[in-house]
């Protein structure tokens, strides 16, 4: 696995730019210039998607009446909530979130006879709409704003601070977002640099999606059904 530096500088090379010699070490305007590029295309492939590799599971441990519950003191590297992921763990129920403000306000102003617990995420906060009951444990999916790990150590960063520090995405991936940047800061042709990085950044992405089963049921058509493909039997 190479390091941040080491792939700005094969970045450096098929650019035909001068490479960097330390990104940290700020007496070079170039190593200044690869700091400020490395740390933007790390943070473009966070924001890409739901990357496998920054889907993690998060824990919340509700308390006597509260409500409102900040992400970050329990889930530090926080980023984004994966939808349709939250759960009561014990009871297997399933909480309903993200909810429209709309909707939030007709239920919390207005009577509603759904019991369930209901919750947004607003102001970096698990806001619930009523106090959950005290101690249960709630879990869900999340994206993480690790980019890279400390080389050696493994310890997840949200921000490179060392040559040494390994991005947690795809090397050849990387080199590419990075590549692609610095055409375009030093006056270069960059479309097609970037066009073959959006081309990899959709193909590697979908390959990390979960596949869905293929169920091959009898005396059905030949149908898709959310999702699933039924064939009919042949006599």
């Amino acid at each position: 696995m190479k390091n941040i530096l080491e792939i700005c500088q094969d970045a450096a090379n098929l650019a035909c730019v001068q490479e960097p010699q330390s990104l940290f070490n700020n007496s070079s305007q170039n190593n200044r210039v690869f700091q400020s590029i490395a740390k933007d295309a790390l943070n473009g492939l966070l924001r890409y998607g739901d990357w496998q590799e920054l889907t993690k599971d998060g824990e919340l441990i509700t308390s006597k009446n509260k409500t409102d519950y900040l992400i970050k003191a329990f889930c530090p590297d926080f980023f984004q909530l994966l939808n349709n992921t939250v759960y009561i763990k014990d009871s297997n129920e399933k909480i309903i979130g993200s909810i429209r403000p709309e909707q939030w306000q007709r239920e919390k102003f207005f009577h509603s006879d759904d019991n369930r617990i209901k919750f947004k995420i607003q102001n970096s906060m698990f806001r619930f709409l009523t106090p959950p009951p005290e101690g249960i444990k709630i879990v869900f999916q999340y994206r993480s704003s690790v980019v890279a790990y400390e080389n050696g150590m493994f310890t997840e960063k949200t921000e490179i601070t060392k040559d040494t520090d390994i991005p947690v995405f795809d090397e050849y991936l990387v080199k590419l977002a990075i590549r692609w940047r610095l055409q375009a800061r030093n006056g270069l042709a960059y479309q097609e640099e970037m066009a073959e990085y959006e081309k990899e950044c959709r193909k590697r992405f979908g390959s990390t999606l979960t596949s869905q089963d293929i169920n091959l049921a009898e005396n059905s058509d030949c149908l898709a059904d959310g999702g699933i493909a039924y064939v009919k039997q042949s006599n």
